[in-house]
């Protein structure tokens, strides 16, 4: 795969990834554009290392706030510490399931069926912005409503110290866990609004819900990479009856490794960028300003679905 491809994918994702309209959604569109085949093995890999470096993006651009919020104290730490544990374990109580049903109802009679097969489907993204887009739209403008209605109301919101309640935790976390399955549904967008909608301050929710991003993260990142080396091993396991397709095989686990190096120079790349969105998502949102990207994320479900159906009744 040519590094210009990668570097171009690694900004989409790191000028995504921080604002909530999907990263995901936007690098498979991408992807779509510059004929590369999203379900492969090898561009789940670099999809996978993209999401690592704005990983490192959040971790050095909140590390600040959550020092302050969550580790002045062993309390404090305490009950960051539930709430994290808490909305994780939804995550993985619906998400996981949700993506094992969605991946066999979207390819009934084939048992071998894993998520990653939906990568390719520009309708599915179409759909899950646009309902991420209402999402965002319904928090943004409730709060702008309410903070109109009352001067004080930022201030009387989530009086549990620096962090979400417990309920609110919960909440994020199992929304979290619907994200897991559709690329579209921004998982950024989703959570943060669904903190705002149970009554959160906006400077919590965002917190929390990075906070939760990092957790998940390097789990994704361990379970894509063994997905990506069985596919190696095995393309090379059942090709080694003759010469020829043994060399296949081989060239197989060549690409894979390439990729590999490829997708570390994008995190690079993805890292950057992602520090450069960071200031724009927290300015916005404390501005009040996040309806803005429901209506953006609407916009882009439409385009996405032009690409999908609009060109074949050209």
């Amino acid at each position: 795969m040519p590094l210009l491809k990668i570097i171009l994918l690694a900004i989409i994702q790191g000028l995504a990834e921080l604002l909530p309209v999907s990263s995901s959604a936007h690098v498979v569109v991408a992807e779509k554009l510059l004929g590369l085949d999203p379900s492969t093995p090898e561009m789940t890999l670099v999809l996978v290392m993209l999401h690592t470096g704005t990983m490192f993006a959040v971790i050095v651009y909140f590390w600040p706030q959550w020092r302050r919020a969550y580790f002045a104290s062993s309390d404090a730490f305490k009950r960051f510490a539930i709430r994290a544990l808490w909305a994780t374990f939804l995550t993985g109580l619906i998400g996981y399931p949700l993506q094992k049903f969605v991946a066999h109802v979207m390819f009934p009679g084939q048992p071998k069926a894993v998520i990653e097969d939906l990568f390719g489907r520009l309708d599915l993204v179409a759909y899950a912005l646009f309902a991420v887009g209402l999402l965002i739209l319904w928090a943004g403008l409730k709060e702008r409503s309410a903070e109109s209605a009352s001067p004080d109301y930022a201030r009387s919101l989530n009086r549990s110290g620096e962090n979400v309640t417990f309920a609110q935790s919960g909440w994020m976390g199992a929304v979290q866990g619907i994200c897991l399955p559709f690329r579209g549904f921004s998982r950024s967008g989703a959570t943060i609004s669904t903190g705002l909608l149970t009554g959160s301050a906006r400077d919590r929710a965002e917190k929390f819900s990075f906070a939760l991003a990092v957790i998940i993260t390097p789990l994704a990142i361990a379970r894509e990479l063994l997905r990506v080396l069985h596919a190696g091993h095995g393309a090379a396991a059942s090709t080694a009856h003759s010469t020829e397709v043994h060399t296949a095989g081989l060239a197989m686990i060549f690409t894979v490794h390439s990729s590999i190096l490829g997708a570390c120079l994008g995190m690079v790349f993805s890292f950057l960028a992602g520090l450069a969105a960071l200031r724009w998502l927290s300015s916005w949102l404390e501005s009040g300003k996040w309806y803005l990207f429901g209506i953006y994320c609407l916009a882009a479900s439409a385009f996405v679905a032009f690409l999908h159906f609009g060109p074949r009744h050209l």
